[in-house]
C-alpha cells in the first residue's frame, strides 16, 4: 500500500478562483502534489488538502 505525505493549503474568500486554480496548478507541477479533497465553506474560504506519495529507496546489498 503506498504511503502519502499530506499538506493542508487554506484560501481565503478574497482569492479569485483563477487565482486560486493557478496556485494549485503550480503546486501539482512543480512539487508534485495531487488533488486530495476539497471543503468549501459558508463563507466562501476553502480547504484543500493536497498528497503526494513517498517513495522509500531500499537498501542497497552488495
Amino acid at each position: 500500500m503506498p504511503e502519502y505525505e499530506f499538506r493542508d493549503v487554506y484560501v481565503p474568500r478574497s482569492v479569485s478562483r483563477k487565482a486560486a486554480t493557478q496556485l494549485l496548478t503550480d503546486q501539482a507541477e512543480y512539487g508534485h502534489w495531487e488533488l486530495d479533497r476539497t471543503r468549501l465553506y459558508p463563507d466562501g474560504s476553502r480547504r484543500v488538502r493536497l498528497r503526494r506519495r513517498i517513495i522509500r529507496q531500499l537498501r542497497a546489498t552488495w
